[in-house]
């Protein structure tokens, strides 16, 4: 219960942080939202000023932070300058989408990696070591945004196998079949995100592998005959589980943030679509909705991660 208590005073003081640091820097870029209005001479001063005053722009820095952190302890994030919603009604339309393709691919990346880092390891210097190897040397080298244009080109224009963009088909469907529509439209985006994954989480697994393989229990329990299935099972995965559960935890970053460039490349209505159009128009109460949602996401994630790894290894606790 103290554990639990630490590792939840520590995502809300690296929310501030990362609320106080995000403010800044927005606000620090050049250029607004009101930039463009301020050009057309259609824009009278006074007309600009009262939209400042009605958007709470006309405070001081300093004011408009502590209103903006106390509106979010009641999760409201403001409204939108651009299409005058409610920014966490966006927000709860889009992240249900970002965390399927999120999830999905992490767990995707997760079994594909550990039974391709596990053969490599098993299979040392022979031709499936190598041929895994070179798999993970081009995942790893491979940027996402290239690759989103290469699956476009072949399966979707040239195979026309998968949908080139957005969540939903031309003909309109119900029901089930449109669940499985938009999953569908999915594969795309989810299969770019594992594959670029997938090289630098096989590469870390069958290090760790082939260190358990050299161990001196490792070779002690080959002295007594124990089979192969029994070697994976008793001596192989719990050794594997608790660094790899800390390396998914700290590659949910990495993931939430690919996904805003491929949402943007595929028109899928996610969160990274909404945050580069925000960004994009200067819309601060997006960005700064869309910055702290993703924050709280990552954070959550890594505390879940360090949880179940003190679960899976208690010693852990006094180590820390």
């Amino acid at each position: 219960m103290l554990e639990l208590s630490k590792k939840l005073f520590y995502l809300l003081f690296m929310l501030l942080l990362i609320s106080l640091i995000s403010f800044v820097a927005i606000h620090s870029a050049p250029n607004s939202f009101f930039g463009a209005g301020e050009l057309n001479p259609n824009m009278t001063k006074e007309a600009i000023a009262q939209l400042k005053a009605v958007y709470g722009l006309d405070k001081s820095l300093v004011q408009q932070y502590t209103d903006w952190v106390l509106n979010m302890l009641t999760l409201n994030f403001g409204i939108s300058f651009v299409s005058g919603q409610d920014v966490g009604e966006e927000i709860l339309k889009r992240l249900p989408v970002t965390l399927a393709m999120n999830v999905a691919a992490l767990i995707v990346v997760f079994v594909i990696s550990l039974y391709l880092g596990i053969q490599s390891a098993l299979h040392y210097e022979k031709k499936v070591d190598y041929l895994i190897r070179q798999i993970s040397l081009i995942s790893f080298s491979m940027p996402s945004f290239y690759l989103a244009l290469l699956f476009i080109l072949l399966f979707s224009v040239n195979l026309e196998l998968l949908p080139i963009s957005g969540l939903h088909s031309l003909e309109e469907k119900t029901g089930f079949k449109n669940y499985l529509d938009m999953l569908w439209h999915l594969v795309s985006p989810v299969g770019v995100m594992v594959f670029v994954s997938l090289g630098s989480m096989i590469i870390y697994i069958r290090s760790l592998t082939l260190e358990i393989l050299k161990s001196d229990y490792y070779y002690f329990a080959l002295s007594r005959g124990i089979s192969k299935k029994d070697m994976l099972r008793y001596y192989i995965l719990p050794n594997l589980f608790p660094p790899l559960i800390t390396l998914l935890g700290l590659s949910l970053p990495g993931l939430i943030g690919g996904s805003v460039i491929l949402e943007s490349i595929f028109g899928i209505e996610g969160m990274g679509q909404l945050f580069f159009l925000s960004a994009m128009s200067r819309d601060y109460p997006v960005i700064m909705g869309t910055l702290m949602i993703t924050a709280f996401l990552t954070l959550l994630g890594n505390m879940l991660a360090d949880l179940i790894l003190l679960r899976l290894n208690p010693h852990a606790k006094r180590a820390n």
